[in-house]
């Protein structure tokens, strides 16, 4: 055994390139010319050739046909080749499907097809023209994977396929996604860029118009876009299911969607509906059902006076009935020893496939050239011998045997070895005068038609006129009106959330371990369920449509609408699951904003204000004046609204007002004025407030303007009522004096 002296990078590189080549050429992307992947190819002609399941014949057991691909051509798996054969057969799949498939075949709701023993098929009619000139050598051939068998390297297709069908693939390092076309409109803009090969790329976007996808659907692309697109190769397609409005019995509107997007899976898309009605997140929807037969037909129910535009704009937007088909127009192209992938804009792949059918074109015409010179040939000696048809007779009955017989008649009138052997071989009938006229004339007319080959083979203008023909013939028969439409106008609907929440009276409950939900207003409140050793920080009386502001030790601000509390008769969950939390974050504080529809609350002390100013301040008693601006744009990883030093945490949060009053645990307690507080409008490290002693911090702020009055939470868990007026008051930066005497405090609530 030989061993080879090489390096493990050398080897690896080696081997993965040519596993990438092997992937890139031979599987995964589709060829320029006829726009087939080479195992869509091998079934076409495997079928076609072999198989011989052509339309006007009978179907045969698709089990046959990936038997006969695997067997000669395609040395791979065999659900690969038969999920190819079902997606060719797929009329959601492909705009013209190129196999006519019998039994179940898949369906838009993501059903696999049945095993391939149960299943039939045989060729679409269409798929002729993709096989095209065959068998009048007009393509190369190479040997199969075993050397057996001859294949060939591309089927000179008269069909545009790669536009017409598009195609998608994954290769290594590279992609392929193109959208299908209609057949009328690719024909047109193939006709508009031979006509002027100078032709823009605008002009050439306008006449193909855009994608045509098999399941209908809008398409919302700008003229604009899809320009650059065709122009660069890349880009995104956006496309939106369409629906239409029908009146039901009692009064009740429906909305039935009739189309869906382009590969989008009808089943989940209803479910998707279903979870958003059963969620309450579009109350304009009371109902979805499925009821398509072989069309789609998914049917919304409206509620009675809701806005079906506003209902849609949110479906829209929250499921796959708008989704965007990426598009990457690479594919291997023809170049100098073989193949290479290459990014295409449309005019490129244009010219590509009107150079090969230029190419198909003249050796179709070479190849009946020769065909007609090999038969005048054989006329030509028809028409010698019988000049001489008297003496040819004597010569043959007194030859012994056929081989005999040609080589004297070739000696004699001077022919050719084919042409002795074809008079050896007429039958006695054929001699006689009507059919050597009949002779005569063919002969005239294959040489008429030799002229006219041999004059368009000089000519390239006329071979063009002839792949012209081709095209305006596929259009005759296989041309059809577009399915999907393009609104270039289309401008979306701005949503408001509001509009797609339940009014509702709750309970936003806020726990002192983090735990949120919410409660009607109609259920007691001293009965919801909490968790152990846990307790309610805050219940606040709001409606659904409203929000919370949470303020947390690490110094950030986050908002949560009320809609987005979970409803729960348990715990409910951890904040951190719809906020983003950092590690060792909690929640300090929450304030309740209500929705610009409702009128503020009456002497409720955790109401918060666009505009309103609040005193944050830190367990160091480091702080200042928050003015509170944009709410509306907090994300959900918060806002920051203190800076904190090292050690430090944000211990307490109160509105600015003419007093503010700060308590530490130890029970000091120290009374500034509104004038000590420095006003920021956004995070600042702040100035001590409160001069903190070491081993104390500060648990509690609380302000007032006249007589106010706070509630000490103390270490033990009782609750002492303080008189906010008689704390000592001083400037800021003070330690302050003593509000308790024994025990310590853990928070002041206002």
């Amino acid at each position: 055994m030989a061993v080879i002296d090489t390096s493990l990078r050398k080897e690896s590189r080696d081997r993965y390139l040519t596993y990438a080549l092997s992937v890139v050429s031979g599987r995964a992307l589709p060829d320029v010319r006829d726009g087939l992947k080479p195992v869509q190819r091998r079934i076409l002609y495997a079928m076609y050739h072999n198989l011989k399941l052509k339309p006007a014949g009978s179907h045969k057991k698709s089990a046959a046909v990936v038997g006969e691909v695997l067997a000669r051509f395609h040395p791979h798996g065999d659900s690969a080749c038969y999920e190819a054969m079902v997606r060719m057969a797929q009329h959601f799949s492909l705009r013209y499907p190129l196999v006519d498939g019998q039994g179940n075949f898949g369906s838009l709701d993501g059903d696999s097809a049945a095993a391939y023993r149960y299943t039939e098929a045989k060729l679409q009619d269409i798929a002729l023209e993709v096989i095209g000139e065959i068998d009048e050598e007009t393509v190369d051939y190479k040997d199969n994977f075993d050397a057996t068998v001859q294949e060939p390297m591309v089927l000179p297709s008269r069909l545009p396929n790669l536009l017409v069908n598009g195609a998608t693939g994954i290769a290594v390092g590279m992609a392929t996604s193109i959208p299908p076309h209609n057949l009328t409109d690719v024909v047109k803009t193939l006709l508009a860029y031979m006509d002027d090969p100078e032709i823009t790329h605008a002009r050439l976007a306008s006449t193909l118009k855009g994608p045509d996808f098999p399941t209908g659907c809008s398409i919302l692309n700008s003229k604009k876009s899809l320009t650059d697109l065709y122009k660069t190769g890349r880009g995104a397609i956006r496309m939106r299911g369409d629906y239409k409005l029908e009146s039901a019995a009692r009064g009740k509107q429906l909305i039935v969607v009739n189309t869906i997007p382009y590969g989008s899976n009808k089943s989940q898309i209803v479910e998707k509906i279903a979870n958003l009605i059963i969620e309450k997140k579009v109350p304009q929807l009371s109902d979805v059902r499925d009821e398509s037969t072989e069309e789609v037909r998914v049917v919304l129910e409206l509620v009675a006076d809701a806005d079906p535009e506003l209902a849609m704009a949110y479906i829209y937007k929250h499921t796959p009935l708008e989704v965007n088909f990426p598009v990457n127009l690479t594919a291997l192209v023809p170049v100098p020893g073989g193949m290479r992938p290459q990014l295409l804009s449309l005019k490129e792949m244009l010219q590509y496939f009107l150079d090969f059918r230029e190419d198909v074109v003249e050796r179709r015409l070479r190849f009946e050239l020769k065909n007609l010179l090999d038969r005048i040939h054989i006329l030509e000696g028809f028409v010698i011998i019988f000049d001489g048809l008297d003496e040819a007779i004597r010569i043959v009955r007194k030859s012994n045997g056929r081989s005999d017989a040609a080589k004297k008649l070739m000696k004699r009138f001077k022919l050719s070895e084919r042409q002795s052997f074809a008079v050896v071989d007429m039958r006695i009938y054929q001699l006689s005068k009507t059919n050597i006229d009949d002779i005569r004339k063919e002969l005239a007319e294959k040489q008429k038609r030799v002229d006219e080959i041999e004059k368009i083979l000089k000519s390239r203008t006329m071979i063009q006129d002839l792949v012209r023909a081709d095209l305006d013939a596929l259009v005759e028969t296989y041309g059809d009106r577009r399915r999907s439409s393009i609104i270039k106008d289309h401008v979306d609907e701005e949503l408001n959330d509001t509009d797609f929440i339940v009014h509702e009276d709750v309970y936003a409950i806020i726990t002192a371990d983090g735990w949120i939900k919410r409660i009607r207003q109609t259920n007691d409140l001293d009965s919801t369920r909490l968790r152990e050793g846990d307790s309610i920080l805050h219940a606040h009386p709001l409606s659904t449509k409203d929000s919370v502001v949470f303020f947390t030790n690490l110094g950030y601000l986050y908002v949560l609408n009320v809609h987005d509390f979970p409803q729960s008769s348990g715990y409910g969950n951890p904040i951190q699951k719809h906020l983003k939390f950092r590690d060792g974050e909690h929640p300090i504080e929450s304030l309740a904003v209500l929705s610009d529809e409702l009128e503020p609350m009456e002497d409720y002390a955790y109401e918060l204000e666009e505009g309103d100013t609040m005193v944050v301040i830190s367990k160091k008693g480091l702080g200042f004046g928050l003015e509170i601006q944009g709410l509306d744009t907090v994300k959900r990883n918060g806002k920051r609204v203190i800076k904190l030093r090292k050690g430090d945490e944000l211990a307490a949060i109160c509105p600015i007002d003419a007093n503010i009053v700060m308590v530490t645990r130890k029970g000091s307690g120290l009374r500034i004025k509104k004038s000590d507080v420095p006003v920021r409008n956004g995070a600042a490290v702040g100035v001590s407030l409160m001069g903190v002693r070491d081993g104390d911090e500060l648990v509690g702020a609380a302000s007032y303007s006249r007589g106010g009055k706070g509630v000490l939470l103390l270490g033990t868990g009782k609750e002492r009522e303080l008189e906010l007026s008689k704390v000592k008051p001083g400037r800021r930066g003070l330690k302050g004096s003593k509000v308790v005497s024994r025990g310590t405090i853990d928070s002041l609530l206002r």
